[in-house]
């Protein structure tokens, strides 16, 4: 039966679960009477809705708090081990896979380093699917009880009918690789358990705006500084953020070539390869036969000596000049987004950190438009090198969420009959 706005009571009911479970996710412990202010409901529907969380065994007592001259208020909160999800981050130095709860306390990893960052289709897909094996196998949980398995990957994610996610990652050499297709193909993962796939920003800025920096902000953009560069924007209209090339901006025409071919890119040099390419131009040594992370550590050694000795000045110049370009990237993003705040994050923006984000400010400011920059602040993420793979995690979390708690159904061979539908929608709370 539907409402006048189209609304059926199954639509309403879902809504309502979806209320409850989310307040309690985000704000519990809370009680049955604290809930009817937070979510608008009446306390008969919260009496309802908690009645049937409970006994789907989403919600569960934990503990109690005095009220004002009457019983002790029994407090509720999410179970944690209602559900679990994964969580991927095909990172440009290796390949993590993590294991959550639904409270996305994390119960197992894997990680598979990248060896001289080979991004091999087939490579990528069997370090994805033995890490997901691994972690299941560690934390004892069987694969049908997952509520999804979460990726971020480098690249443009589309969506189709015929082969789900396809990923189009020019700067890693895949061209329209059908990701999702070649996982379900030889998956140790039923079929019930969806796949959720996006850039690799989108991901860290869905952590960091549920969790992070970003909590409360309407207007962000999360930025990912690794390898490359590339960013989330975060608005009223697109809440769950979209992923934006931010990192192919071009910034001086005619400039250094990027890796996805373009001259000029702002990835050219702002990202970590880059920044690395540069120092060894310029005349700088950075250790040989080591990965990325471990040689922007010696470059920061190297700039900022800890022992007082004289700073290496190539090093410092490179730093100091790619604080520049990044502030300029961002100068972009405040005059085309105007966002109240911009996080900073990816293992090399976190490993610059505190030390290069003064610079990175008065470069923004400087080249932004004085309305807009007045009113954006520009910190660091505060969700450390996971960001990533637990944003990914969010991913199945959140559709999980939006379904009210229930599980997707499995495929019928056709449509439901009517009248099934019908008596549904007609059901009582």
């Amino acid at each position: 039966m539907a409402e006048r706005n189209g609304r059926t009571v199954r639509d309403l009911r879902r809504a309502n679960r979806t209320a409850v479970l989310q307040r309690l996710y985000f704000d519990g412990p809370l009680s049955r009477f604290e809930l009817g202010p937070v979510t608008g409901l009446s306390s008969g529907s919260v009496s309802n809705v908690v009645a049937d969380l409970v006994a789907d065994g989403l919600v569960e007592e934990a503990g109690s708090v005095d009220s004002d001259g009457g019983r002790p208020r029994t407090l509720l909160r999410v179970a944690p081990a209602s559900g679990h999800m994964i969580g991927v981050d095909v990172g440009e130095t290796r390949v993590r896979v993590e294991l959550f709860d639904l409270t996305l306390t994390e119960l197992a990893r894997a990680e598979r380093p990248l060896e001289q960052r080979r991004y091999e289709v087939e490579g990528i897909v069997g370090h994805i699917r033995d890490g997901i094996a691994q972690v299941l196998d560690a934390a004892g949980i069987a694969p049908e009880r997952l509520l999804g398995v979460g990726i971020g990957v480098p690249g443009i994610v589309e969506r189709g009918p015929e082969h789900g996610a396809v990923v189009h990652g020019q700067t890693i050499g895949w061209d329209a690789v059908p990701l999702e297709e070649l996982l379900r193909a030889g998956s140790p993962l039923p079929e019930s358990v969806p796949y959720f796939i996006d850039n690799g920003a989108k991901t860290l800025g869905q952590a960091e705006m549920w969790f992070g920096g970003g909590r409360g902000a309407r207007n962000a953009c999360v930025v990912l500084f690794g390898s490359g560069v590339g960013a989330c924007l975060v608005t009223p209209d697109v809440e769950n953020g979209r992923a934006v090339e931010w990192g192919h901006l071009t910034v001086r025409v005619r400039g250094r070539r990027c890796r996805c071919g373009a001259l000029g890119c702002l990835e050219a040099y702002a990202g970590a390869e880059a920044l690395l390419d540069r120092w060894r131009e310029e005349g700088g040594e950075p250790p040989r036969d080591t990965d990325e992370e471990t040689a922007l550590t010696a470059m920061l050694a190297a700039a900022y000596p800890a022992d007082g000795a004289g700073a290496d000045p190539v090093a410092l110049a490179v730093l100091e000049e790619t604080a520049e370009y990044l502030g300029a990237g961002l100068s972009d993003l405040i005059n085309l987004f105007q966002p109240e705040r911009i996080l900073i994050g990816g293992w090399a923006g976190l490993q610059l950190g505190t030390r290069f984000l003064p610079a990175v400010r008065r470069h923004a400011t400087a080249y932004a438009l004085r309305h807009p920059a007045e009113k954006v602040t520009v910190e660091l993420g505060r969700l450390g090198p996971d960001a990533v793979t637990v944003g990914a995690a969010i991913l199945p979390l959140a559709d999980f969420f939006s379904r009210g708690g229930r599980r997707p159904e499995p495929l019928a061979a056709g449509p439901a009959p009517a009248w099934r539908t019908a008596l549904e929608d007609r059901a009582p709370h």
